[in-house]
């Protein structure tokens, strides 16, 4: 996976080393010699991942760091510091500022391709999600990238930590008080199917346990789906780099050396949870999106262009197969007396009541939209025209038998529907079909309405 890495430091040959190394496993590497100079690059290039030298005069990396990730534009982007500082004072220091890890000078290679290539991965699925973010606000649903609830950990956060040492697990529980509901489980070759059984914001798994390994722990969680997407932070032996370079390989998010820092994992921890709030966030967002586009605001049911696109599919499944797919339209009667005598907002009720009809009288596999005003379309796969006949009969007759509840001083009113039906045949066209459908119901209406009329086959 190629990226563009942008490469940071006051000392020109170690960003020649940098760049070399990057350039020989094809990144295209960005280059800056300053605080201000990274800033103005990264506002006019927009790097995949930036690796940020902590020592430099005048701005250092730590101020670097705290502006790229106050800039709602450029806070989703990896920052990888790169130090001679080791103490775990200045990892704290580094995270707090916004830094998503620390390479140590001097770099060793197998680190370093494997943390870009772990943060390159975070970013291109971070980039996805704000993508499908933007385009639904351009579309006009609502959406904020810049929220500030990025920053906040989530409430209430499920934090699963896997080790079967129980002196650690009792001071990971104590460092995590406070921050989230933590569940232990002591290993076992079926740990990650176990996971899969509750929803966690964040998982932390030993690679260091006897008994089981903790790789395939972990190779396990990124091959379920309930677990695929959840941050993994793991706890290694120091000096384990070959070790640590696998967990990265297979999609791990973060890692902490032993002897662990509190404060260093607790900081880990939070940046996981925040990270994770925020793709929940643009998951769901864009789910929301989705449905927004696809579904009719008064009645809840399938719009009219999602069932358009829907049924030139189904129909060309049904043909291909040599089965039935009916059709029914169906158009409530003097609705515009309903709203003329009523109001709009008692001809909303009547909307929704008969949707709510609609649903509890078709089947799971049958696709009810709504297809303009006091329109309604039912699309049923499988179904010859007697059994849609029946349908379309059954749901007439509850819609007339059964009064709707307006809210109305003078008490429900009736309602009545007609309804045309409709099935294709081995060629016809989505248009003929609905049109010969709309003939039937237009039959109906000329009949005398709150009847249904069957259209020949198509």
């Amino acid at each position: 996976m190629t990226a563009r890495v942008l490469v940071v430091d006051d000392v020109p040959p170690n960003v020649k080393l940098l760049e070399a190394k990057l350039t020989s496993e094809y990144f295209d590497v960005l280059t800056a010699f300053s605080g201000p100079e990274a800033l103005d690059v990264i506002s006019r290039e927009h790097p995949d991942i930036i690796l940020l030298d902590v020592m430099m005069p005048g701005m250092d990396g730590f101020e670097v760091c705290r502006r790229i990730k106050a800039d709602a534009a450029t806070s989703h982007i990896p920052v990888v510091m790169v130090t001679a500082l080791d103490q775990p004072s200045d990892r704290v220091a580094g995270l707090e500022a916004g830094a998503d890890d620390f390479l140590t000078k001097p770099v060793q290679d197998l680190a370093l391709f494997a943390r870009v290539k772990s943060l390159v991965r975070l970013k291109v699925m971070m980039d996805e999600l704000r993508n499908r973010e933007a385009t639904g606000t351009t579309l006009g649903w609502e959406g904020d990238l810049d929220d500030p609830i990025a920053n906040e950990l989530p409430d209430n956060a499920a934090i699963l930590v896997v080790d079967e040492q129980e002196r650690v697990m009792e001071r990971i529980a104590r460092a995590l008080e406070g921050v989230g509901d933590v569940t232990f489980m002591t290993g076992g070759d079926d740990v990650a199917e176990r996971a899969r059984e509750k929803s966690f914001d964040l998982i932390i798994v030993s690679l260091t346990m006897k008994s089981t390994d903790g790789l395939r722990v972990c190779s396990k969680l990124r091959s379920f789906e309930e677990t695929r997407h959840v941050p993994i932070l793991v706890m290694v032996d120091d000096g384990n780099a070959k070790f640590l370079v696998r967990a990265l390989e297979m999609g791990v998010n973060d890692y902490v050396v032993r002897p662990v820092d509190r404060m260093e994992f607790l900081a880990r921890v939070k940046t996981q949870l925040k990270r994770k709030r925020y793709a929940d966030k643009l998951w769901e967002n864009f789910h929301v999106s989705m449905q927004l586009a696809t579904t009719d605001a008064v009645t809840g049911l399938y719009n009219r262009h999602y069932l358009t696109t829907h049924m030139e599919t189904q129909l060309q499944t049904a043909q291909k197969r040599g089965k039935p797919l009916s059709v029914m339209i169906l158009d409530i009667d003097f609705f515009k007396k309903v709203n003329d005598t009523y109001g709009h907002a008692a001809g909303d009720l009547v909307l929704k009541e008969f949707a709510n009809r609609i649903a509890r009288n078709i089947r799971g596999v049958d696709l009810a939209a709504r297809y303009g005003g006091e329109e309604f379309v039912v699309m049923m796969p499988d179904t010859p025209l007697d059994w849609a006949h029946m349908i379309a009969d059954r749901l007439r007759q509850e819609v007339a038998e059964q009064f709707f509840d307006i809210g109305s001083s003078d008490g429900p009113i009736n309602v009545t529907v007609s309804i045309g039906v409709a099935v294709a045949g081995e060629s016809a066209t989505p248009a003929e079909l609905l049109d010969a459908a709309d003939k039937a119901l237009y039959a109906a209406k000329e009949g005398g309405r709150n009847r249904v009329v069957l259209a020949p086959t198509v």
